[in-house]
């Protein structure tokens, strides 16, 4: 009769071990499938965030632009006035 008592407790608590790995084996899956799909997630952001970068342009890039534009047009300016001071038209 021990023997059987023995055995059946063995037996419930293999069966209750294997459920509880089971548990662990499936909550790393889980837990690595949610780490690749959130590392997917991050690296989805960081191209969308580069891609809105590229496309937009900073307050110190548009600055620059008008700058830049500018010194361009006083140099065509500058340029008119030289050929008008000539005779020529600009």
């Amino acid at each position: 009769m021990t023997i059987r008592i023995r055995t059946v407790s063995i037996a419930a608590g293999a069966v209750l071990g294997s459920l509880l790995l089971q548990g662990c084996v499936v909550g790393a899956a889980v837990g690595a499938a949610g780490a690749v799909v959130g590392g997917a997630a991050k690296a989805t952001g960081a191209v969308v965030g580069a891609g809105v970068d590229a496309v937009t342009t900073s307050d110190e890039e548009t600055r620059a632009r008008r700058e830049r534009e500018q010194r361009e047009w006083e140099r065509e300016q500058r340029r008119c006035e030289q050929r008008q001071r000539q005779g020529r038209d600009c």
